[in-house]
């Protein structure tokens, strides 16, 4: 274990709750923080963000066994639980903080996105175009402790009820073989 590689994705795909949430129960993944990126301030609180005016989206930090699991299909995955083709937005979730982003790590992450991109604006898997920004890797900021593990303290809540645990079933009937054992 000691020895395992890891990698580092960082997502932003609406909710940061809900990534987390779905990235936690994939296999391969070591770890599933959440946090803010791409903003103009350091040390971003998350009632700064939330006003829109810092720049920051909500973000996951993946940590990942690329021996285990690819970063195609940590993509693959957030391309399907969330609708990367809303600007600004996730269903009730309004705003830049919640906007499709891929902040990649190096040139090969990078490379593996725009393949990916190209290949589901060729196939038209969605009606509407991507509007996923795919930007350089920008400062990560950890989201204070209430955020991180949200739906595993909160599965009753009617927001986890209704907009994450959707989103974990589509992982799980689409992705069934990266469900952690």
């Amino acid at each position: 274990m000691a020895n395992e590689r890891k990698e580092t994705a960082v997502l932003g795909g609406g909710c940061f709750w809900c990534l987390e949430a779905v990235y936690q129960k994939v296999r391969g993944v070591h770890e599933v923080v959440s946090g803010y990126s791409g903003g103009t301030i350091k040390n971003p609180a998350y009632r700064e963000v939330t006003t829109g005016r810092t720049g920051h989206a909500e973000v996951v930090k993946i940590t990942f066994n690329p021996d285990v699991i690819s970063y195609e299909i940590i993509l693959s995955i957030f391309f399907t639980i969330h609708d990367p083709t809303t600007l600004n937005r996730q269903g009730a979730d309004v705003g830049t903080q919640y906007r499709s982003v891929i902040f990649y790590q190096d040139e090969k992450q990078k490379e593996t996105a725009l393949q990916l991109m190209k290949s589901i604006s060729e196939e038209k898997v969605f009606a509407n175009p991507l509007v996923t920004q795919l930007v350089a890797s920008a400062p990560f900021y950890v989201a204070e402790e209430y955020h991180q593990n949200y739906y595993s303290r909160n599965q009753e809540q009617p927001y986890c009820q209704v907009v994450i645990s959707p989103k974990i079933n589509k992982f799980r009937s689409r992705f069934s073989e990266w469900l952690n054992k």
